[in-house]
């Protein structure tokens, strides 16, 4: 049983990184709780599966913590694995300092704009208030006019949208990670083309 958990830790832990290649356009390394989530799986799955752990003192405690805290790991690494299985963007943000950061999003099409939906604090953090930043999205990276809309409705609507679209959004939904409803600090951005191409 300790192998197998470990044997299913390292397969999932390294799905969260070979998932990524199925997108066009560069390999977007996992940042973030993907990262832990990834990495966690991997070392966790290698302790669980290595045989020399039993020459380790201790080892059936360590072994029986491992397997306790498997679940948790193999949860948000599998999380991390399906939410790339469908079309994920990524929205370059231009921050103050003139850096570039990446955000990978998922993304809906609407009244004839490409729409995301983020905390508002995130897109605070990332200056996405009526903006231009760049979209690689089917491996084409272009510039964008970003319009920032805050009104519920309008939010609530992306956010439906994006229920519909992404069969990782309704799971969650159903285990309790997201609100059948757009919560109150989300924004929705909408992603028109720039005027120039």
């Amino acid at each position: 049983m300790t192998r197998f958990v470990g044997w299913l830790l390292l397969i999932v832990g390294f799905a969260v990184f070979a998932i990524r290649l199925q997108h066009e356009g560069p390999y977007a390394l996992p940042r973030d709780g993907n990262l832990r989530a990834g990495v966690l799986a991997l070392l966790l799955g290698a302790g669980l599966v290595r045989p020399w752990l039993g020459a380790v003192r201790g080892a059936v405690v360590i072994t029986r913590i491992g397997l306790v805290i498997s679940p948790v790991v193999l949860f948000f690494a599998l999380y991390s694995t399906f939410a790339e299985l469908e079309e994920v963007v990524v929205l370059r943000a231009k921050l103050e300092s003139g850096n570039t950061r990446d955000l990978r999003l998922w993304i809906v099409d609407h009244e004839g704009a490409a729409w995301v939906t983020m905390p508002r604090a995130k897109a605070d953090a990332n200056g996405l208030t009526d903006t231009t930043a760049k979209l690689l999205r089917r491996g084409e990276l272009r510039c964008i006019s970003v319009k920032r809309f805050e009104a519920y409705a309008t939010v609530d609507r992306i956010h439906q949208l994006r229920h519909e679209k992404y069969a990782v959004q309704r799971f969650a939904t159903t285990v309790g990670l997201f609100g059948r409803s757009a919560g109150e600090n989300v924004v929705a951005l909408r992603l028109d083309s720039c005027p120039d191409g």
